[in-house]
């Protein structure tokens, strides 16, 4: 059963809605990401569940209760935002304590609750130091610190990571996936950088246009996008319009401009409907150039560019089905105006609505 519900949401600014007829699941103890791209709405809905916002229509349930109109102060909700707001007069104990204090926590238990917060996201003998004695990493893990001292029924990340380099990234998102694990504790993160999320999450929610598109485990929606939004999204960057369609034993025939393809059997994939095609530039190979030989999952073009990067070459190729975008190892390169005939592996083309 869910811990956190969002049932019908709307949710508008200046009459331009935001969310609407929104909808989402939660379970305890699990990290739920909201993934998608500027203006998609996944801020709004963490700022919703934090109380900053108020919802136009729909409900707000939280352990069976409506939290619709509950205010802020009244949510026990921690929340780590995209700019650390630390107070830079305060230690790192003062900061963290913030909340405690808050709350008419006795000095003793104070001092023990931080002591034993900072020890779990390793910041031990940082007590005394301020904010602007910290790295970048360290400032994010006090905030974290501080949002998870008050043992909060929900933990709410706002793009925790944006403001740090490359490999103090990859170092803190292991750390909140750790911290999160440890304590078991139900976490909503927003993030813009799909590596991210994909790394520590539970379920990701694909979201675009102020709706979900795909609420799914991460390796689910990496193999198998429910729709050409997502699909493109998380890299699919070739796309097939097919205009027939003959369910056979393993899978289906497809057919476009004359050709057919071969696509095997998708339990996971969209509705049997589907009549779009997608596939990564890395499962798509370039072959030398095969005439009217060529067999089903097969394709003639034209490289029209072609780039290096590093281990392998990008090629765009021009066909009668369109541009096809295809990554291939850099033993050999094909060079820009050669004709070659591109091959799609049937198990890795997936049907998307």
């Amino acid at each position: 059963m869910a811990l956190l519900t969002l049932d019908q949401i709307a949710v508008a600014y200046q009459k331009q809605d935001i969310l609407k007829d929104f909808h989402l699941d939660i379970e305890k103890g699990k990290l739920v990401s909201l993934l998608g791209p500027s203006g998609c709405g996944k801020t709004t809905t963490l700022r919703l569940i934090a109380g900053f916002l108020e919802a136009r229509e729909g409900k707000f349930l939280f352990k069976d209760k409506d939290y619709t109109r509950v205010p802020v102060s009244k949510r026990n909700f921690g929340f780590v935002f995209q700019n650390y707001a630390l107070f830079p007069h305060m230690s790192v104990f003062d900061n963290v304590a913030f909340g405690l204090r808050l709350r008419k926590k006795t000095a003793a238990e104070t001092k023990k609750l931080v002591h034993e917060m900072l020890e779990v996201v390793n910041l031990s003998g940082y007590e005394n130091r301020f904010t602007q004695e910290l790295s970048g990493g360290q400032k994010q893990r006090v905030a974290i610190a501080r949002a998870l001292v008050i043992k909060p029924d929900l933990l709410l990340f706002d793009e925790p990571l944006s403001n740090l380099d490359a490999n103090l990234r990859e170092s803190m998102r292991v750390e909140i996936r750790r911290i999160q694990q440890e304590l078991g504790i139900t976490t909503v993160y927003v993030s813009h950088d799909q590596e991210e999320c994909f790394s520590i999450s539970d379920q990701v929610a694909i979201m675009n246009k102020g709706i979900i598109e795909q609420l799914d485990q991460p390796s689910a929606i990496y193999s198998y996008p429910k729709t050409k939004f997502v699909a493109d999204f998380i890299g699919f960057k070739n796309f097939i319009t097919f205009t027939g369609k003959q369910e056979v034993e393993g899978g289906y025939i497809m057919e476009a401009g004359g050709k057919s393809f071969h696509v095997a059997d998708q339990k996971q994939a969209a509705s049997p409907n589907s009549m779009i095609g997608a596939i990564r530039p890395d499962y798509l190979s370039i072959q030398p150039y095969k005439g009217e030989q060529q067999q089903a999952n097969e394709i003639n073009g034209r490289i029209t560019v072609s780039t290096f990067l590093g281990r392998s070459h990008q090629y765009v190729v021009d066909t009668e089905l369109g541009h096809f975008t295809i990554n291939q190892d850099a033993e050999y390169a094909f060079a820009s105006g050669e004709q070659v005939t591109i091959h799609i592996p049937k198990e890795k083309l997936v049907l998307v609505d």
